[in-house]
This record gives structure tokens, sequence and C-alpha cells, in this order.
């Protein structure tokens, strides 16, 4: 017998977001971890904020919500919140109920930006490695070296000497000739990005202005039995 698609939205849920999960999802483990592990960080996070206010978003599900973000290629801050929004198994692991409101993606970006400075995310990524240390996970004896150069969003014209001082012409790119000149980035650097730095893949590519992103990983090794 046909069923019948019935579009009338139930007024109460009665099953939980738990669950709705399946015991043998792999974000079980990762989330069990990760609470474990941001359990131990109570003293950096009340160090960086105020006694008094209006609450802000949790700093736990701050960094579980970009924890989602990496694990599933999310593009971008506003497409996150909009995910976590319908998506039950996000929620889930944030740790939001099902009738909870997901923050906007401006309040999002702004706690993250103040939040997630460099010491707080050193702190936690060593948790994860001694973590991992602990259990046995990790090895020193055979590890990579991935090496990649993510262009930066800065004009080579914007790569001057440091003590140049000379303005361009208003309303228009100034005309220079680098032909001859010895560029690098002991001397020069970028107006536009402090950070970029020149640099070239191999012998003979053309320098470009870059950001360094240097990624040192174990590297698995296949028991011969």
């Amino acid at each position: 017998m046909r069923g019948n698609q019935d579009f009338q939205g139930a007024m109460f849920s009665y099953i939980s977001l738990e669950e709705r999960v399946p015991a043998t999802h792999p974000l079980r483990k990762l989330r069990a971890v990760v609470d474990a592990l941001l359990a131990t960080m109570n003293r950096e996070f009340d160090a960086v904020y105020a006694r008094r206010g209006r609450p802000s978003v949790p700093p736990e599900m701050l960094l579980k919500a970009l924890l989602l973000q990496i694990l599933f290629s999310i593009r971008s801050e506003r497409q996150l919140v909009e995910a976590i929004e319908y998506n039950l198994l996000y929620r889930w692991f944030v740790g939001l109920n099902i009738d909870d409101k997901v923050w906007g993606h401006c309040p999002f970006s702004a706690n993250r930006e103040r939040l997630f400075n460099e010491d707080l995310a050193r702190a936690f990524f060593e948790r994860v490695k001694h973590t991992a240390d602990w259990a046995k996970l990790t090895s020193d004896e055979h590890f990579s070296v991935d090496g990649t150069l993510i262009e930066a969003w800065a004009e080579p014209l914007s790569f001057k000497r440091r003590d140049d001082d000379s303005a361009s012409p208003p309303g228009r790119n100034p005309e220079v000739d680098f032909k001859g000149q010895e560029r690098c980035n002991d001397t020069h650097a970028s107006t536009t990005d402090a950070d970029a730095r020149l640099f070239k893949k191999s012998q003979g590519d053309k320098s470009r202005l870059c950001h360094m992103g240097h990624i040192l990983m174990e590297s698995s090794r296949s028991r011969r039995t």
C-alpha cells in the first residue's frame, strides 16, 4: 500500500539529539576527547572574560564549531552558522539543544577574533598533543614536513623598501620599474600586508608575495607481520 506524504509539522518532539546521532558515529569519540580537554582550560578562559556584562558565545561551543568548519570544509563562518542552524549533528556536537537559538555570524566572528589568540590556541593544541603522547599515538621516529605557500592578497607594487617614505599620486597606482633591482625580505616589505613575504617554490620560479604554511606531521607506518 502506498503511503501518503504528510507535511504538517508536529507541535512537540519527544526524541533528543542524543538519540539522533548513531552510536558508532566518529564524532562521538571526538566530542568526548574535546570536551575533556576543554574542561581543563577553565582558568585560561576565565582570564580573558570580564566578570560583568552580557554572556557571550561560550568558548567551548565556539571552538567546537570551528572544529566542524575544519572537518567538513565549510567555506565561511556565515555558512558555518547557517549549517549549525539546520544540521542536527552539528547542533549535537557543539552542545546546542534542538530548540536553542544559534548565534549570528557577526557575534560569532567577533567572539572568535577576541578569544582565540595565539596563547589560547597553543594551550588547546598542546593539550591535544599531550593526550596523544599519553595514549602512545605519536612517535618521533617517522615524520613529514609539508611546505606550502599561500599567495597573499597584496600587489607586487606594494613591496617597497622599508625606508621609502615616498607617497603615490592619488587615484592611480605608482609607476615602478623593478628591472635590475634586488628585492629581498630583509630590506623590503609590503605596505598593504605586513606579514607577506617574497618567496618562490623552486629555483627559476617567479617570486610571489606569500604566507608560509609549514606543517609537521607524523608519518604512519605499516607493520610487517
